[in-house]
């Protein structure tokens, strides 16, 4: 049978990733298949939980995405798999829109998913009671089947939180994880650390694993929404002959791609090649490229140490090949970078510097208007609003005065003016993270953008070569 738990919080920085990363881990390793979703448009999280569960973690968001789309990747996505088990982004009932249409609280309903509340029980005892009984009472309906305590002082602490509980609220306690510095994941501006760049992830998950399973009843979370149905088999995907090839940065600097992205792109015709941009001297042959987003910032001189990879991808670039960048692959489009004081040398395709500050330059939901500049919307990005996100700390100075841009940010902070998607030869690159989704369907019409571009260079005349006779006759006239 299949269960469900859909893991919240009373507010953001509860410790619920952590709490989602190990109850993963342990679920596995008591021989569970487990499939992790995680609300919102986040990279981070998912990056752990993939690591955690073993499958790739898909998020699922009101802002890109339609309600039956929502539920139809709920379904497709768990395939095989006998625990679903969802990590809620902020608090329970937080969402942008005031009546809770699109927060947490409102996908829980949408998929009938029990809830299991996370409890920060920092500087806390008798207080639990109250919070867990307006979190009850707020929604009667509400299916709140539980609460984890985390970040419990120890044996005494937890006990007194037990006996409030039990005093006070008819919620059962399904587990109490106790504080400690092992089971830390560092954080920095974009939240938590990605799992790509830490050298002992597999260990961390680890030991969030053993200590949930030691401090949790992960079997009874096990059983939270039984729907009595069997793992449903994967569905077939349409996916047409891979025909074009696309090189995808993917490395400490550049790892922030959606599972369904790639998905997509592979369904639309591409093959999928993936390279480094820290240790590769030079790119695969390719069609086009995808740079999408991560921390150049964190790994700026490496990039700017790798000369041979920068110059081949300048020269790919005028030479006309297709780039579609995204964020981290702007900045790394730009000529320099510059963080913590010091300034490093990029491509140089895109004629800005990219300046990194202390505080969000952008930060959320994005609108944008594709318009006549944009090299692949035509026809397909071009019929209304694109719903895309970003979350930046850099801007752009020295932009060149005669830049074209793509959109025209209607909500949102983009690059400059309220424009976002700068347009040089075929590269496409921007602030904005798109998805692809049934409002923004972006990885065919950039495959087919590929094809087309490839296409038309394969059939045009080879250039004629001069021989040293035919050029001494020229010089002579």
């Amino acid at each position: 049978m299949t269960a469900r738990v859909y893991l919240s919080a009373a507010h953001k920085s509860s410790g619920k990733t952590t709490v989602a990363i190990g109850l993963a881990r342990a679920l596995k390793v008591l021989g569970h298949t487990v499939q992790t979703y995680k609300k919102g448009p986040d990279y981070i999280d998912p990056l752990w939980l993939t690591v955690a569960s073993g499958r790739a973690c898909y998020n699922l968001d009101y802002h890109t995405m339609e309600a039956r789309e929502i539920s139809a990747l709920y379904e497709r996505a768990a395939s095989g798999a006998d625990v679903r088990l969802i990590e809620g982004n902020k608090g329970l009932y937080d969402g942008v829109a005031l009546d809770g249409s699109n927060s947490n609280a409102a996908l829980v309903r949408a998929l009938g998913t029990p809830v299991v509340l996370v409890i920060d029980c920092r500087g806390v005892s008798r207080g639990v009671a109250p919070l867990v009984i307006g979190y009850r009472h707020f929604d009667p309906a509400m299916p709140i089947a539980g609460v984890i305590l985390n970040r419990v002082g120890g044996a005494r602490h937890e006990g007194k939180l037990r006996a409030v509980l039990k005093a006070y609220t008819d919620v059962p306690v399904l587990g109490a994880v106790h504080e400690s510095a092992d089971l830390a994941i560092t954080e920095r501006h974009l939240g938590l650390v990605p799992s790509g760049e830490w050298e002992g992830a597999e260990a961390l998950v680890t030991r969030l694993g053993q200590a949930v399973m030691a401090q949790v009843d992960v079997e009874a979370i096990a059983r939270l929404g039984e729907d009595g149905r069997g793992a449903s088999a994967a569905p077939v995907m349409a996916c047409r002959d891979r025909d074009v090839r696309i090189g995808i940065a993917r490395d400490r600097a550049f790892s922030f791609y959606y599972p369904g992205d790639l998905e997509a792109l592979e369904a639309a015709g591409a093959e999928l090649v993936f390279f480094d941009t820290l240790n590769d001297a030079r790119l695969p042959k390719v069609d086009g490229l995808f740079l999408g987003g991560g921390f150049p910032e964190t790994e700026a001189q490496a990039l700017g140490a790798n000369k041979a990879l920068r110059a081949a991808i300048k020269a790919s670039i005028e030479g006309g090949l297709p780039v579609y960048a995204e964020c981290g692959g702007l900045m790394y489009l730009t000529r320099r970078l510059s963080y913590e004081g010091k300034s490093y040398p990029m491509v140089g395709a895109i004629a800005a510097d990219t300046v990194m500050e202390k505080k969000p330059a952008g930060h959320g939901y994005m609108r944008l208007e594709a318009g006549a500049h944009h090299p692949w919307a035509r026809g397909v990005l071009d019929h209304g609003p694109l719903p895309a996100h970003e979350f930046h700390y850099s801007h752009l100075e020295n932009i060149a005065p005669d830049t074209v841009y793509a959109y025209e940010v209607t909500r949102g902070t983009g690059i400059a003016g309220r424009r976002d998607g700068i347009v040089y030869k075929n590269v496409l690159a921007g602030y904005a993270h798109l998805r692809d989704v049934a409002g923004c369907p972006w990885t065919a019409a950039f495959v087919g953008f590929v094809r087309a571009v490839r296409d038309a260079r394969l059939a045009a005349p080879p250039a004629r070569l001069v021989r040293p006779a035919e050029m001494s006759r020229v010089q002579a006239l």
